[in-house]
């Protein structure tokens, strides 16, 4: 890009701007360093980084625990991750529907568990129907919101398609069920799949919510651990979970990736062979 087209897009800024912008950026820099120093002085103050604290955590009862509060994550995500899946595709089909009831209905059910905040959900299922099976009263929950928000972004996706594909189709005598299944889906899966992930990324994390309603997840046996031990050690159980919380996040993230490679070699294979 040249300068005179970088001038049209921002004004460059001058001498005080610049000062101003420095200082601003110093100034941030030692507020969040002061922020951190404070926490970490006062964590350190109430005994939280001594090494004794970190002795738990040699043990195999212990690191059973983590592991299977890992597991219980896992378990409940793929549950929650398929679920939504499965109701986002269908919520995004009804409100493309060419039936205004289906789409009314559809539009309803997608606005109102959207609105709804996901921890009111969580402990309205598990006090009123789950009480016994926490987990399902999360897994149900995290499905409906989640699937609610997958719903808007397939039909975002599909919407986004050009519609000269649907078009070419219909001439070519092809239902409405073909024409969604074979032309728009394959070619909007592309362009929507990491918005589609990010969003499983956030119900892996949301499975933490297990939480408040005992369900004996990793975040569920960070706390027991921490509170069964000597001397509470709340910041080394949190030091052990985040990174295995973290993990998780950025394997999904690069199946992913993975998978967005392969859709891209998929795509060019097809259109050199078309060609």
């Amino acid at each position: 890009m040249s300068v005179r087209t970088a001038s049209v897009l921002y004004d460059v800024p001058g001498p005080r701007a610049r000062t101003r912008n420095l200082v601003l950026g110093v100034l941030g820099v030692l507020g969040i360093a002061g922020l951190i120093w404070f926490v970490v002085n006062s964590l350190s103050g109430a005994g939280q980084f001594e090494s004794a604290l970190w002795a738990p955590f040699q043990y195999t009862g212990v690191q059973q625990r983590l592991l299977d509060g890992a597991l219980a994550t896992l378990k409940a995500f793929g549950l929650a991750a398929v679920g939504s899946l499965v109701l986002g595709s269908l919520l995004a089909a009804g409100r493309l529907s060419d039936h205004f009831a289906v789409r009314v209905v559809s539009t309803v059910v997608v606005q109102f568990f959207r609105a709804m905040p996901l921890v009111i959900m969580v402990f309205a299922l598990y006090r009123a129907a789950f009480g016994a099976q926490p987990m399902w009263a999360l897994v149900i929950a995290l499905a409906l919101y989640n699937g609610a928000v997958q719903a808007e972004v397939i039909r975002a996706g599909i919407n986004a398609v050009p519609r000269g594909q649907a078009e070419a189709a219909y001439a070519l005598g092809m239902r409405k069920t073909q024409v969604m299944g074979i032309v728009l889906v394959p070619q909007a899966v592309r362009s929507m799949l990491p918005a589609i992930i990010g969003q499983l990324v956030t119900t892996l994390k949301d499975t933490s919510l297990g939480y408040i309603i005992t369900f004996p997840e990793l975040l569920w046996e960070m706390k027991l651990i921490a509170s069964n031990s000597d001397g509470y050690p709340y910041i080394p159980a949190f030091l052990v979970g985040a990174p295995i919380y973290i993990g998780m996040c950025l394997a999904l993230d690069g199946l992913a990736r993975w998978l967005e490679s392969r859709s891209r070699r998929g795509a060019t294979r097809r259109s050199t062979t078309a060609a």
